[in-house]
Order: structure tokens, then sequence, then C-alpha cells
């Protein structure tokens, strides 16, 4: 029962902490329709007893746990007070951020609320925003430095957020124009073999960017501007022997370019603007023996001024949480894979 009319006495090194929530905020925004955020609170402490009575919680246990429960409570109320409404998702990572930032794994300078309310791009009726503290800081990374790469795994938001802050650019007329590429290697399949043009041939396979700009422009706008040349989407080849100015420019699935082909985007930065290269370095679609210009640039470009390399984990995932699970088993699996690999050649 988590609505009680008194809480108990703190046993001996046991702590008790009091929230009251302002009148002007209704519980329900606070505990959730049906108790659903209290319940994710109590499954992530299930030592302490949380109680409710009117507008007034409590909460008895361990004393650092408590402490994290009173964090968390200041944190929510911090995001509600934005006029943002809290979902289970938010508060699920609003405690992983707090136990992180308490096991020394932060560094204590962003808060959940900090990752959470801040705003990237407002679009038809929804706002992009960051939802963990790794794609937060991956997003601060953008603003600060001229070439940026996004490495991790499905899911991370690594090319949804690149290109939330290349149209926020764009609004904001910081750059001309955006441009959109990827390798032409397809996973299982080679584009040669699809009917139609080289444009029909190209299309389905860059139809996830086409379909993250429907999500941040007005659909009727976007052949208007891709007419203009303001919105260009073509595959890596097409940027050979070009310099790119004035441009925010985005490289997808950078596993899929080979040593020679990343130097060759690299190398195509103009004045004035900004380079964000996103990838997974597990999943690389390249024929045997070539080897990834993405696992390699780490090698050669870290540590080098205004260059950053952001590394997301599947902790980043932001689609449903079985997708992080399942990133977490295979990568257990090739880790496994790899020390019987090593042991069968006595390495």
């Amino acid at each position: 029962m988590t609505q009680t009319p008194t809480a108990r006495t703190p046993a001996q090194g046991q702590s008790r902490a009091h929230f009251t929530v302002p009148a002007n905020h209704p519980m329900v925004t606070v505990l959730g329709s049906g108790d659903a955020l209290l319940r994710v609170i109590e499954k992530a402490f299930p030592a302490a007893d949380i109680h409710v009575r009117g507008n007034e919680i409590s909460a008895v246990g361990d004393a650092h746990e408590v402490t994290l429960i009173q964090r968390l409570f200041d944190e929510m109320m911090l995001v509600l007070r934005t006029g943002q409404p809290m979902t289970e998702d938010a508060v699920e990572r609003s405690i992983a951020m707090l136990r992180a930032d308490e096991a020394g794994e932060g560094d204590g300078q962003e808060t959940p609320a900090e990752v959470l309310t801040q705003n990237i791009l407002s679009s038809r009726g929804r706002t992009i925003r960051p939802k963990t503290l790794n794609q937060k800081r991956y997003v601060d990374a953008i603003d600060k430095n001229t070439i940026v790469f996004g490495i991790g795994p499905a899911g991370t938001g690594k090319t949804y957020l690149a290109m939330a802050k290349a149209v926020q650019a764009l609004q904001a007329k910081q750059v001309n124009r955006i441009i959109l590429t990827r390798p032409a290697v397809e996973a299982g399949e080679r584009l040669g073999f699809l009917p139609g043009t080289l444009y029909e041939k190209i299309d389905p396979y860059l139809r996830p960017l086409y379909d993250a700009l429907h999500d941040m422009l007005d659909p009727d706008s976007i052949p208007r501007l891709m007419a203009a040349g303001t919105i260009e989407v073509a595959p890596l080849a097409y940027m050979r022997g070009r310099t790119l100015n004035d441009a925010f420019i985005i490289l997808d699935e950078a596993q899929n370019t080979s040593v020679e082909q990343m130097k060759m985007f690299l190398t195509r930065l103009g004045f004035e603007s900004k380079i964000v290269i996103t990838g997974d370095v597990t999943q690389v679609d390249l024929p045997n023996g070539t080897k990834s210009g993405l696992r390699q640039v780490q090698d050669i470009l870290e540590g080098i001024d205004d260059v950053h390399f952001s590394r997301l984990t599947s902790h980043d995932v932001v689609r449903h949480k079985l997708v992080g699970r399942i990133v977490d088993a295979y990568e257990k699996y090739d880790d496994s894979q790899q020390s019987q690999q090593n042991k069968k050649h006595g390495k």
C-alpha cells in the first residue's frame, strides 16, 4: 500500500526524509497516473518505505538510499516546474544518473533535471531533448566542436540528435544548408540489385535520414528545401572533389566507410561548417578485409583540438528497453568468443 496515513519510525542506522509537494502541483504529476511513477521509485528502492499522505511524501530506510530518494523528488520538481511532464522512462533515467553520480561514475556537473529539460528543437507539437547524460554531453560537444564523432549502438540517438542540431543551426541561420550522407553499403544487400534508376536505388537506403527530417520539419517544405539545395541527401561518393562551406554535414553509418573514404570525407570540410559523424563499430558491413574508417580514425584523431569523440553505450538506448539488453547480450557474447579465440591461439 503506497498511500498510508503514517510512516514508521526509523530504526537504528536508518534515516527519514520528508518532502512536501507545492500546492500548485497536482499530486498526479508527481506520482503518475495510477501511481505509475511512484511504483517505479518503489521498485528502484525496495528496501525503503515510501509513504504518501495528501501532498506529503516521506521515506524511511538506509541513509544513502533515503538521500537519493530526496534528491530524486527534488529533481522531479525542477523538471515539473518547467511545464514538462515526468514519465516512467524519465524517472528511471533520473535514478540511474543519481546512482552513477553517487558511485563516482559521473562528475556531478549535470543534474537529471538539466539533462531532461535541455530543449534542442521544437517542431510540430513535440520537443526533441536528450534523455541521458551521455546524450546531453554529445549535444553539448556538437555546440563546442567543429568535428564530432557519435559512436555507439543502435537506438542511442546518435543520428537523430545530430539531425535536430542541424535543423536548429539552419533555422538559426548559423549555416546555409544541411548535407546528409551515408556510404552506399547496406547490410546483406548491394544497391545495384535494387530496381529502378540510380536515384531510386539510393532512396530506400537513405530513407532513415528522410524519416528523421519529416519529424523535424514541415513535410511540405522538405521537397522545396531539397530542390533549392538547402537540404541535400546523397551517398558518400557524391562528396568527392567538393569543399563544403557554410554547412552542417552529417555522415551516418560511418562504420561502413573505408579508411580512404573517411579521409576523403573529413577533408571536404570548408569554412563556417560543422561535421558530425555517427556510427556503430560493432555493426560493420564492409567486405572481408576492408578496414573500417571509423575504427581507424579514433586512433588517428583522438586528442586533436576541436575534434571530439562522444561514446554512447547500451545505457543510452532510448528505444524499447529490450534493445539495450540485446546490445549487452551481443557484447557479452562477442567478448566470450574473443576470449575463446585467444585461448585457442595461446594468447
